[in-house]
């Protein structure tokens, strides 16, 4: 592909791009279990209005956009405000994956200036999201994974015996995202203060729901800053939030703690070089996006919103607590669901793949092996008829032979976790991917 000689006209660039959505996931008729959130289409407009408006203004500098800079913070009070975090500070990233990021090199950095910790260690369930090992892996630090109690929460008394002189954060989720689960925050953080270790909740997927979820009648566990011990949290609005995509915020109970976020650098012949988080060039188009979406739908909308999804992950939950074949994985504290078998005449990723086949879109995990949607509120109107089609998939795979039944993990067969041969494999095939 090379640089076209001479521009495209507008109508044939629209064209083309349309030619080539027809093989993405269908998100907008709700056949998309991930990846996708929508609140419809007049959120829609306030959201690419706002992103239009600041597509060009970089928040790199946030002295020369001020605007920019009041977005960013007014996102930021918001979402400390939901977290209970009245005197909580913290800043907007890109997403779930750079507020990881950016917590642990916090840690590190304070576990070497206070500490005097030189190789220090990060303590958090087998549940927690990968981003945590990624971040390990990029930071030179090192994560020690614990076993998780029957019902897939974090084992305290497990992070307890984990914890030692080299630990510089200890991680809980709220929920954690394969079974919609809260960890228990209170017994986690409480052992993580004891031990003069910062704590972190991990409630990017979780942060814009159970803030909501006891106004609407159900019990939720502790997991803000109102618990003793958390010292800092990541938040998506991109997820349950609804605003654009490249949007987290990563939040910390004193601005003592965040100083440890920044990196600064004087030596070069450009000037002084400032930077909140891991990005250089941050656009503005996502931070205003996530500033008029939220302050566009509120707590009554966002209320609204969580009871939709609750409604359908219910109506999922109890069909599903009903039949012969299946059962969801747990007692989720939000609108994630795993489904797993727990017949030997039907395979979970065989009814996975029969799903897939008819258009809808759900993702495999493997302990257990199981299927997992994200239910939200554009799904409440197609409850009825992906039922129906789960009930046929189920058929099909009660029929479906062994060795078909046990189809490969994204194309690759075995466990990522007992062949390295498989993770090497994924790695090739992630290189071929891109150009």
């Amino acid at each position: 592909m090379a640089l076209p000689e001479t521009g495209r006209d507008r109508e044939t660039l629209r064209q083309q791009m349309e030619a080539r959505q027809q093989g993405d996931a269908d998100w907008a008729e709700g056949r998309t279990w991930s990846l996708v959130y929508s609140a419809g289409e007049e959120v829609h407009d306030v959201r690419d209005e706002a992103y239009r408006e600041f597509a060009s203004e970089n928040a790199l500098n946030p002295l020369a956009f001020p605007s920019v800079l009041s977005f960013e913070n007014e996102v930021v009070g918001m979402v400390a405000d939901m977290m209970n975090g009245q005197n909580a500070v913290g800043n907007v990233t890109s997403g779930g994956t750079e507020s990881i990021l950016c917590a642990s090199y916090a840690a590190r950095e304070r576990a070497r200036e206070v500490d005097d910790v030189t190789d220090p260690t990060m303590v958090m369930a087998e549940t927690a999201h990968p981003a945590w090992e990624k971040a390990a892996h990029y930071l030179g630090l090192e994560a020690i994974r614990t076993p998780t109690r029957d019902d897939w929460r974090a084992d305290p008394d497990a992070i307890a015996g984990a914890i030692d002189d080299r630990t510089a954060l200890v991680v809980a989720s709220a929920p954690s995202y394969p079974h919609g689960v809260v960890d228990p925050v209170e017994e986690v953080a409480g052992i993580a203060a004891d031990r003069g270790v910062l704590c972190h909740v991990d409630a990017c997927i979780g942060g814009f729901v159970l803030p909501f979820l006891p106004e609407l009648g159900y019990d939720v566990p502790a997991y803000d800053f109102s618990v003793e011990g958390v010292t800092s949290m990541s938040v998506d609005p991109h997820k349950y939030g609804y605003t654009a995509k490249g949007v987290s915020t990563v939040l910390y109970r004193d601005r003592e703690l965040r100083r440890h976020q920044y990196y600064a650098f004087d030596g070069w012949p450009g000037g002084i070089y400032v930077a909140p988080n891991f990005q250089g060039t941050r656009p503005a188009g996502p931070i205003a996006a996530a500033w008029a979406v939220m302050n566009f739908l509120g707590r009554d909308g966002y209320e609204h919103l969580v009871a939709d999804a609750m409604g359908a992950a219910e109506e999922i939950a109890d069909h599903v607590a009903g039949h012969d074949d299946l059962a969801v994985v747990s007692d989720p504290d939000m609108s994630l669901l795993a489904i797993e078998s727990t017949s030997a005449d039907v395979n979970a990723w065989t009814v996975q793949r029969e799903l897939s086949d008819d258009g809808w879109e759900l993702e495999r995990q493997q302990r257990p092996e199981s299927m997992h949607l994200s239910a939200m509120a554009q799904h409440a109107p197609v409850v009825e008829e992906f039922l129906a089609d789960l009930e046929a998939a189920v058929d099909t795979a009660r029929d479906a032979d062994t060795e078909e039944a046990d189809a490969p993990l994204y194309g690759l067969s075995g466990s990522l976790d007992e062949d390295d041969e498989v993770t090497e494999a994924l790695v090739d095939m992630l290189n071929d991917v891109f150009v």
